[in-house]
């Protein structure tokens, strides 16, 4: 057996309280790292969330932040220091959310958005937290990027054209600070099954689960262990690496 002891590491997710930042913020927990968990609403769920990670063992807190605010991430960077300690590991999975329309008809408000939650977001939390990083010489720097990247079916514009701009600047991100034995690395979910988004049948959800190999949805817990692989040592020699976890729908190509 090959344990992942995330024992002695301290972790901030973005979104934590989130769809599946509830699940990621779990699973570093059970790893054994302390865990502070970035929410924008939803203040009695984050802090259910700390209770209950707290329960496990670890130390944990609740900070709210925008995240495509730079005062706010400063904020949230010296709340968590004060508190808990410098991370080691950053898990930037925070998203804004919008209604998906044609590019003709989608508001350019939602491109700007997008290119906040997804580009800027991921720029701010690496110049607060990668720093420490930097000077322990030892982190991870993890991103949820997703399927819509790479399909850019209609109606994803606005997101695709987000997330794309995130892997980007991510590539960049890992040739410049892996020589301080920092890791940067993207986990790329397809349409997963959550808490309070279950699985279902109907002809949208049937037609997208026909063209997954696999032929069914994932679950937030697939993602949650793909990024628990990336922030342990067993991959610590990948870096600039963009994961799908999509049965197949992604497949990246060389």
């Amino acid at each position: 057996m090959i344990p992942i002891d995330l024992s002695g590491h301290l972790a901030v997710v973005t979104g934590g309280s989130g769809e599946l930042g509830r699940a990621i913020c779990r699973t570093l927990a059970r790893a054994g790292a302390d865990v502070a968990v970035q929410y924008l609403h939803g203040a009695d769920r984050a802090a259910a969330l700390v209770a209950e990670l707290r329960e496990l063992g670890v130390r944990s807190l609740a900070v709210q932040a925008d995240i495509t605010d730079a005062a706010a991430v400063n904020a949230l960077q010296q709340a968590i220091a004060a508190a808990l300690g410098d991370p080691d590991i950053c898990v930037n999975s925070a998203v804004i959310q919008y209604a998906w329309t044609s590019v003709l008809e989608q508001d350019p408000a939602d491109y700007e958005g997008q290119f906040r939650s997804c580009v800027l977001h991921n720029v701010l939390m690496a110049k607060a937290f990668l720093p420490a990083m930097i000077a322990r010489r030892w982190g991870r720097f993890i991103a949820l990027n997703t399927e819509c990247a790479m399909q850019c079916w209609p109606a994803q514009s606005a997101y695709a054209a987000g997330k794309r701009g995130l892997d980007g600047l991510l590539r960049v991100l890992a040739k410049e600070v892996g020589e301080h034995q920092i890791t940067v690395n993207q986990v790329a979910p397809g349409w997963m099954i959550s808490e309070t988004r279950p699985d279902r049948d109907d002809p949208f959800t049937n037609r997208y689960r026909e063209q997954v190999p696999l032929r069914r949805r994932g679950h937030d817990q697939d993602i949650a262990n793909a990024v628990l692989f990336l922030a342990s040592d067993l991959a610590g020699f990948i870096t600039g690496c963009h994961l799908p976890v999509s049965g197949g729908s992604q497949m990246p190509t060389i």
